[in-house]
Order: structure tokens, then sequence, then C-alpha cells
């Protein structure tokens, strides 16, 4: 254990608890697979009193004036910015990520808070002309307590995105943390409490995940559910949502292709989705996992991306220099096993990488391959790690065809001179997201989300606080 690790446990009704039941879980880092904490895990009765505490924080927040709330989310996002470099290391610890990619993390979400906030002036109603005897117009209003459910590998993105939508819209929340990642979340949640939302308002719990969605998802007050992580998870969240008539904002899992036509720069564009591709070890449901590069370019494409592989440092996230961290847990040194693994056996060339490295911790090397057959299991599902397959193509027809062939469709990205071959990127890639010429993250001011099994709805930009609105038509018979 450490003293710089978060003190840990569920924040329900506005104060910090442990669960009813006593059942605790073990915090690993996992750079060098020491017990960090013990987490407080919630049981139905802890569950239920976040419900309540829910609904009534909701009625003492959305009858808090549009000023009074954007005053105190401001104030917390400026609480988690002067605390920037402790939440770093907290997630550092708990998730793996290099300490200045975590940073990064912990000051872009404090600015994505400020930015829903701000945005939650604009909710506009309006009026429409209608008979002289009637006023009929249009408000928008926060849907109700909201359920929310995050993974592990932004341990401050993912949260954020869902309370900083949900209060901003005048919502409370009962979120529902990574156990693998609960430091960073706990953090996070003071510096709202400490911030003045209202008792209620912001509930964090943590348990068995099956048993807390189904709990929460059933319970007649939550009034949306908003769920990241991978597609069978939230294809399940959604038929259970589904079944109470209850609406979903999803974001899932992505397959991203990444396409380098004939005319674009070999070299500028393996540096840059290589840089993209090694972000959080590969960790990211937007990464490039699909690299299709036309045949003309591909033996530039590829000596580039090993040289960019070659300069990666791979150890823990806390250590000067180390570029990148571990895996964040066993399980996705398994996966990338058995993903190379079956590559290896249909013909794959490994160039780099590809085994685990023999060292304490869950660490798996930057890992570039050719020869990839079309039936292996890396070009048809997300591997959510380190490796990167490379294939050739000679029509970009086919490379759309190919990139559209899979029912992933979050993240794109395509690299091209001409306007016009980035047009046809842009009409031909079925995805919600689409980088040209870059693979930059998400922003703030603009949406994400994705289309066919990579779910709906958007966060961020404009529509972000859409799902956390109702819209309410109201005629106004005018009557003497």
């Amino acid at each position: 254990m450490t003293d710089e690790y978060a003190p840990l446990g569920l924040f329900i009704g506005g104060s910090w608890c442990r669960g009813a039941a006593g059942q605790t879980t073990p915090v690993l880092n996992p750079a060098t697979e020491e017990m960090l904490a013990e987490l407080p895990l919630a049981t139905a009765v802890d569950l239920d009193r976040a419900v309540d505490a829910a609904v009534a924080g909701f009625e003492t927040w959305r009858n808090t004036p549009i000023a009074r709330r954007v005053a105190i989310l401001h104030d917390a996002a400026d609480r988690l910015t002067a605390r920037s470099e402790r939440v770093a290391r907290v997630m550092t610890l708990e998730q793996g990520k290099p300490f200045a990619e975590a940073r990064g993390e912990v000051l872009r979400v404090a600015d994505a808070l400020r930015w829903d906030a701000d945005d939650a002036r604009r909710a506009y109603g309006r009026i429409i002309p209608s008979a002289a005897d009637t006023v009929l117009s249009v408000r928008r209003e926060p849907i109700g307590p909201v359920a929310a459910f995050t993974p592990w590998n932004f341990p401050a993105g993912s949260p954020m995105r869902k309370i900083a939508a949900a209060l901003s819209a005048g919502c409370s929340i009962v979120i529902k943390a990574s156990e693998e990642t609960p430091g960073t979340a706990c953090e996070i949640v003071r510096c709202f409490a400490e911030a003045g939302v209202p008792d209620g308002a912001l509930n964090l719990v943590f348990g068995d995940p099956a048993e807390v969605s189904a709990h929460l998802i059933a319970a007649p007050a939550v009034r949306l559910v908003a769920f990241t992580g991978s597609i069978p998870v939230g294809k399940l969240l959604a038929a259970a949502a589904g079944a109470a008539m209850k609406p979903c904002l999803m974001e899932l899992g992505g397959h991203a292709p990444v396409i380098v036509c004939a005319d674009a720069d070999p070299v500028a564009a393996a540096r840059r989705a290589a840089t993209a591709k090694f972000i959080n070890a590969g960790q990211v449901c937007t990464s490039p996992s699909r690299f299709l590069v036309h045949e003309s370019l591909v033996d530039d494409f590829v000596a580039a991306f090993v040289r960019a592989a070659d300069a990666v440092v791979v150890g823990d996230g806390l250590t000067p220099g180390v570029t990148m961290g571990p895996m964040a847990n066993p399980r996705r040194i398994k996966a990338m096993e058995e993903f190379m693994a079956d590559a290896v056996s249909r013909g794959a060339t490994v160039l780099r990488g590809g085994e685990r490295l023999d060292r304490t911790g869950f660490f798996f090397p930057p890992t570039v391959l050719t020869d990839v057959a079309p039936d292996a299991r890396l070009l048809r599902e997300e591997p959510f790690g380190p490796i990167a397959p490379i294939v050739g193509f000679g029509d970009l027809d086919d490379a759309l065809r190919v990139a559209n062939s899979l029912p992933y469709g979050l993240a794109a990205y395509g690299f091209t001179r001409s306007a016009a071959t980035a047009e046809r990127l842009t009409r031909g890639l079925e995805a919600g997201i689409l980088s040209i010429n870059h693979c930059g993250g998400s922003v703030h001011e603009a949406p994400s989300g994705g289309v066919k099994s990579s779910g709906y709805g958007r966060e961020g930009g404009p529509e972000g606080l859409d799902s956390y609105l109702i819209t309410k038509r109201v005629s106004h018979l005018l009557v003497n």
C-alpha cells in the first residue's frame, strides 16, 4: 500500500461510507502487481440508498438557479485543476498510464466540465407562433436521476463525461465507476462535494458490475442509463433498459481503420498513427487498430512505423522518460497473447514485439505485424492493446469496403493530400468520428459517438446534453 493513493469509499447522499455488508475487493498497481488498497463494495441496500438520495438530490439541484449551478461546477473544475498532479499520480498508480498522459487527462476533463456547465446556459426552448389566445412553447428540462457505468481505461475521462453532462443539465446521478480504477473517481467526487454540489445530486458506488447495473436500471426512479464500455455489455444493459422503457446513451467499442491513400506522405502518416496507437497502451476505444496502406507506400509506412515503435519506452508510468505503461490488468495480457497466437498461426510476420515482457507487471510491448490474413482475429475483433496489423490495398473502393465490413463504427482515420479524396473518405467511411491527416482524440466542443454496433447518443459539443434533457411541449390557452 502507499500513502500516495486515494482514500476509497462509496459516496451516497453527501457522505463517504463503506458498504453495508463490509465486502471489499483489492485494487492493484498494474506496474508492480502490488495491492494499493481495499475497495468497499455496495450491496442492494446501499444501492437503494443511493437511488433515494438521487431522487432527493434531483429536486434540490434542478431547482438551483442556473447561475449558481454553473458557479458550483466551475468551482469543482478549478479544484480538480489545482489537484491535477495528485489525481494524476493516483491514476497512474491504479491504471498504469504514464504520468504525463494521466495529468493531461485530468486537465482535459476539468475543461470538459467547464464546457458542459457553460453550455447548460444555452439549453434553450422556444416560443412557436400560434393562435392569438394560445402560447405554444417548447421547454428543455432535465430528464431526472441518471444511472451511469464507466470502464477503467480513462479513469477521469469516462466518469467526468457522465457526471459533467448530468449535473450541467440539472440531473442527479448515481455512477458506478470501475472497481479497478476507483481512486481517480473518488478524487473527482471530492472536488464536486467540496464545491457545494447538494447532497444526493452526485453519488458514487462500486460493486459487482452485473448486480449493480441490474439493480440500478430496474429502479423506477432512474430515468436514463449512460454507459461506456464493451459492445456485449452495452447490449445487455440496453436490453434491460429497453424492458423498462428507459432511454440509453451508449458509447461502445470500435475497431478503427486507418486508410493511407496513394497520395499520402507515408512517413508522416506512420508517425502520427503510431503515436495514437500506443497511447494508453492501445487501451482506447478510438485507437487506430487496422492499418490499410496503399501498396505503393507499404514499405515506407512499415519502416517508419517500426521506428516509432522502437522509440516507445515501456515501464512504470511514474518513471521519468516512460512513454507507455503496462496493460491495466492480466485479462488484457491474456487477450494480447491470444490475438498473437491466432495471427501467427495464420501466417502473420511479427516485426516487433509480440510477447509479454519478462518482468513484474502487466507489460506488453509495442507490436507490429504484416502479412496478416484477412480472417485473423486482429482484423475482425478490437484488440484493445498495443498491436498494430498493417495490410496493403490496391484500390480505395476495396479499402473502404474492408473498413466498413465490420459491425463497428466508432472512429476512423484517413491520410491523403487530396481534398477530393478526403471528401470521398468522409462520405464513404461508416464511423461517428472521422479524422483526416491526424489521429486526434475527443474535444469538448464537438460530439463523439458511434454508429452501428458502436452505440448511439453523443458526448461532447452542443449535442452532449441532449440525452440528459427532455423536450416538453406546452400549449397554454389564455383565459380571462
